[in-house]
């Protein structure tokens, strides 16, 4: 049975050739051009119609990804469970999907429901249908201009609603990350879940552990590194799919007021970063996220006799890493220098104008000490010795805790450098006789 969509026309939206960027448009009109449907769908038209600006563009099309790929010079297909084309304009990728097909009971799932294979092709409503959220299944026709909406995406945002397609928990089991999107999407939006959609999600939130934990680190960052950081948190909070993500956290999160006021301080700082355009780092957000475990099980080590700072703290880490990976997989690139952020605030301690000076010089320095300025705001260590270390930045008195450090090298008499020998080095002249 084919379903009549709404279309609403150019005069009736916003959206104009404008406001998408020129990869996306020469995208769109190749398509037409070589006689295909070509369709921007997605979060490009929802955030237009919402009032936001789009960071990136999606195109769906009825040519299959063997028709679009001799299209463009720079297109690469990519995926598994269903092959997507990359359409690469200088720095910018649009991601260029062919009509899924209708679910059937033909589509491969494991035994919780997800979908495994997914290569079947259909035609714009199939794929309408496919979409995860209402709001999701906007598309702008390049042919007209117009907007086809099958699934009263227009009627639930002009209500702020995001609500899934199709029977919740039956879609949340076909994808359990669709259950970090609506939060994400909602708070981004200043949307609320539908009460159907959001009713199963605790009930589920076990099954992103059924997830590959390298697409749960995209979705993390995606999530928690952005404006809406806080108000994400505390929804995964509630939603009790934080505690899926990062277990050893939201237990202590739950029973220590320090720990959730640090993760909370954390996030918004990231996201005070990203409103001022400053850089912003995964290993400090996952370093951040992962640090009431790593402190805990360092307190519990410096109880041990024997047991250094230095030990203990590196201990804790390869501890409660081991354990996080298993969970979300974190690239050695991100998890180096989280460790030797963590591994700095042992040193802190050491308030000394040699070591200090040392310790300045390390590439994880400014890191570790916005690290430390977290803790001594919420009080997990003495806000004296965050202030001492803004002071020592400041080239202020650095012999604060006495007398200079026998280590120092400024005191220090300086070490004759050892020539090297070798068959270059130049014979020694003889001696006068």
């Amino acid at each position: 049975m084919t379903i009549e969509p709404k279309r609403i026309s150019r005069a009736e939206h916003p959206i104009s050739r404008s406001l998408l960027s020129s990869a996306a448009l020469r995208t769109l009109y190749t398509l037409k051009d070589a006689g295909y449907e070509a369709y921007m769908v997605g979060g490009g038209v929802r955030d237009i119609l919402a009032g936001f600006t789009p960071k990136d563009f999606d195109v769906a099309t009825n040519a299959h990804p063997e028709q679009v790929k001799p299209l463009f010079r720079s297109c690469r297909l990519i995926g598994r469970r269903f092959v997507i084309c990359h359409v690469r304009f200088g720095g910018e990728v649009i991601e260029t999907t062919t009509f899924r097909g209708a679910i059937s009971d033909s589509h491969e799932r494991d035994e919780t429901g997800r979908i495994l294979s997914d290569n079947e092709y259909g035609t714009l409503e199939t794929d309408a249908f496919r979409r995860d959220f209402t709001v999701n299944a906007l598309y702008y026709d390049i042919s007209d201009f117009s907007i086809v909406d099958f699934c009263g995406g227009l009627e639930d945002l002009d209500a702020k609603v995001i609500r899934l397609i199709g029977e919740p928990e039956a879609r949340y089991r076909e994808d359990p990350v669709r259950m970090l999107r609506a939060v994400r999407i909602a708070n981004k939006l200043g949307f609320e879940i539908a009460e159907d959609s959001a009713l199963p999600i605790p009930r589920l939130a076990h099954l992103l552990g059924e997830i590959p934990p390298a697409r749960l680190f995209d979705e993390v960052i995606k999530i928690l590194q952005s404006k809406e950081a806080v108000a994400n948190y505390e929804s995964l909070a509630h939603f009790g799919l934080f505690a899926q993500l990062f277990p050893e956290t939201d237990r202590l999160c739950e029973t220590q007021d320090h720990a959730d006021d640090f993760v909370s301080l954390a996030l918004a700082n990231t996201a005070d970063r990203i409103d001022n355009e400053l850089p912003v780092s995964p290993a400090f957000l996952y370093g951040a996220l992962l640090w009431p475990p790593v402190w805990a099980r360092y307190q519990a080590l410096m109880r041990r006799e024997g047991c250094t700072p230095a030990m203990a703290m590196q201990q804790a880490a390869d501890e409660v890493l081991a354990r996080a990976v298993g969970r979300v997989a974190i690239p050695k690139r991100f998890s180096l220098p989280m460790r030797e952020i963590w591994l700095l605030q042992t040193r802190f301690d050491q308030q000394s104008p040699g070591r200090a000076r040392r310790l300045m010089t390390h590439p994880r320095f400014r890191a570790a000490y916005d690290f430390l300025l977290l803790r001594a705001e919420v009080g997990e260590v003495d806000t004296a010795l965050a202030t001492w270390w803004t002071e020592a930045q400041n080239g202020l008195d650095l012999n604060v805790g006495g007398d200079d450090d026998p280590d120092d090298d400024a005191s220090a008499p300086r070490k004759r450098r050892r020539r090297r020998g070798g068959r270059n080095r130049r014979s020694a002249p003889a001696a006068a006789e």
